[in-house]
Order: C-alpha cells, then structure tokens, then sequence
C-alpha cells in the first residue's frame, strides 16, 4: 500500500526542521526568490503518490510501469496540465533553465547517467530531494542531490512554469 509511504514523505517534506539542509550544498539551501506557480505543489503530490510504482523502460503509465520520462510526463499532464512528451533529452529543451539556487519544488533536475546528456529526469520536491523512476531496484522513490553518485551526474535544473 502506499499510502503510508506517501503521507511519511508529506510529513518529511513539509518539516524543514528534520535536518535535510545541513547535507544540502550552500546554493540549495539559499530561499528562491521566483513565485510559485500552484501547480508545482500538485505536481510534487501527485508525483509522492507514485512512490513504489515499478519501473518499466518506455512505460508512461503507473498500471504498466513508469520509466523517468514517463513518470515526469505522466505527473505534469495529470498535475498541471502540461503536456511533456519524449525522452529525458525532449523534455529538457521544452523548459527554461533555472540555476540550483533558483530550484523550487516541482522544477525538473536532469542527469547525464549514461555518458549522453540529460539520459535521466527527476521532480525536485525541495531540501535537497527528488524524485523519479530508476532503473535500479525497479522502484519509483526519492534521493537526494547531494548523494555522491548523483552530485557527480547532475547536469542543470529547468523550469516549465514560467
């Protein structure tokens, strides 16, 4: 079930006291001085609802399984109502870049996991943490950035909201 999972993630990520900002790099834990648009807040809700959904390569859909571009086009269609399509790489170049200090929940995080750019999304849902569909351990979960093997992969965070 997850709904257990989902409402400790809501609690974590609501609690800014819990500590995820003293591992967090100095320019994630800088307050962003861009709006937020209310649907960010939809598309991280609904992107915790999908925690433990299997991974499957190509999948868009939590029934058959997700991959990472079609967990974040899956999430951003039914959350906001913004249609991203295509691979990592397609859904890149659709959005605005936004520096890491500018990082706000629901931004997408991209990821050069296999020697090709953006070959890897995620939804940052803030203190440091994303989400997204590995293909390891074949579950939808969270991470955070600042985790060496990530650190080393990420590539830039962009907007879609502005």
């Amino acid at each position: 079930m997850r709904l257990p999972s989902l409402l400790i993630l809501l609690l974590l990520v609501g609690c800014g006291h819990l500590g995820f900002w003293s591992s967090a790099p100095a320019e994630l834990q800088s307050a962003s001085s861009r709006p937020t648009d209310p649907r960010a807040h939809d598309v991280v809700i609904f992107a915790l609802g999908l925690i433990d959904t299997g991974y499957r390569f190509g999948g868009k859909n939590p029934e058959a399984g997700l991959d990472c571009s079609g967990m974040v086009s899956h999430v951003y269609q039914q959350a906001a109502g913004i249609p991203l399509t295509g691979s990592a790489a397609d859904i890149a170049r659709a959005g605005r870049p936004v520096s890491t200090k500018d990082l706000r929940a629901g931004d997408l995080v991209f990821f050069n996991t296999r020697n090709r750019p953006y070959s890897h999304v995620g939804i940052y849902i803030g203190d440091g943490r994303f989400i997204h569909a590995p293909n390891s351990n074949g579950k939808v979960r969270t991470e955070n950035l600042t985790r060496s093997w990530f650190a080393t992969r990420f590539e830039e965070a962009r907007t879609y909201f502005d």
